[in-house]
């Protein structure tokens, strides 16, 4: 063989070997360009998914909150205009009352959890009688509140209660929730910083029954979730068919206090930023600032 058909066979051999290469290299190309065109698709079908749940789910459960949320939900209902309460009911609530009484005394017990958004302490663990009312009083901005605390449903919370306001832990903090719907008619408060995730640090059982009821007077605790009650509580001023008996009743609020805030739903919501909730559950347009509680013992 001469020396040039040796040197042509070599370079025959080069070429193919740089050919087999190259399409090696774009065959590694598709492939990927297919895997990667998959992961899209699995992407966009994922995330249709999730948005379609979000869209079409949880409006009749408990966010709680508060972000853990503390705040009772219920399904959707349509505001009056300017995010206004298109009526209130006028009729207070049937008194309520517990199917079977509690024991003369049970046990509470209050477990610490995550930074107080105000300095408090928490109510000693122990036995609590269950019989008798406390009353207790908002001055508000817009009113007093007459509360009438009962220990006969729900102890372990008139205990929570009652220790928060001799702590002044209600003092100068703001309502910082409002709802107006046909079936969820409350005015929110509690939480020191208002942003509707604060509490006193600690937290303690439900003291809930099938049974429960709220409308027009109801006091209740809000929570974010079973056996996570703080300090956030509400009052029902109107309608509060739309709530699962999930929040603990502790007492009623006077005919004065409901009239009063009554006022406060009818100057309308600020609705939240976030659109959560709907137009019509969001900041009162009205202020409601507690500027001191006190029970009926002290001044």
């Amino acid at each position: 063989m001469s020396k040039k058909t040796h040197q042509q066979q070599l370079a025959a051999r080069k070429a193919q070997r740089q050919a087999e290469r190259a399409a090696e290299r774009a065959r590694q190309r598709r492939m990927v360009g297919i895997t990667i065109a998959a992961i899209v698709s699995v992407v966009v079908v994922i995330v249709g998914a999730v948005l379609i749940a979000a869209n079409t789910g949880g409006q009749d459960t408990p966010t709680a909150g508060d972000t853990p949320s503390t705040e009772p939900t219920s399904a959707p209902s349509e505001a009056g205009p300017d995010n206004k309460p298109k009526s209130i009911p006028t009729a207070l609530a049937a008194p309520l009352k517990r199917p079977s009484a509690l024991p003369a005394e049970v046990d509470c017990t209050y477990t610490k959890g995550e930074a107080a958004a105000k300095k408090v302490n928490p109510p000693a663990n122990g036995k609590v009688k269950t019989g008798g009312t406390t009353q207790v009083t908002l001055k508000t901005s817009v009113g007093d509140l007459g509360l009438t605390l009962d220990s006969a449903l729900a102890p372990c919370t008139v205990k929570s209660f009652v220790s928060l306001v001799d702590q002044k832990y209600f003092d100068n903090t703001i309502c910082h929730r409002l709802t107006v719907g046909e079936r969820l008619q409350v005015l929110q408060c509690g939480d020191p910083s208002a942003s509707g995730s604060g509490g006193p640090g600690y937290s303690f059982k439900d003291e809930v029954f099938p049974e429960l009821k709220y409308g027009r007077g109801t006091l209740a605790m809000a929570n974010s979730g079973p056996n996570t009650n703080g300090s956030q509580f509400f009052i029902v001023y109107g309608d509060g068919s739309g709530l699962d008996p999930a929040y603990t009743a502790f007492g009623t609020v006077d005919a004065a206090g409901l009239k009063a805030i009554d006022k406060v739903a009818n100057a309308g919501v600020i609705p939240s930023e976030t659109g959560q909730g709907g137009p019509g559950d969001g900041k009162p347009a009205t202020e409601v600032r507690i500027t001191a509680a006190t029970t009926a013992s002290k001044n």
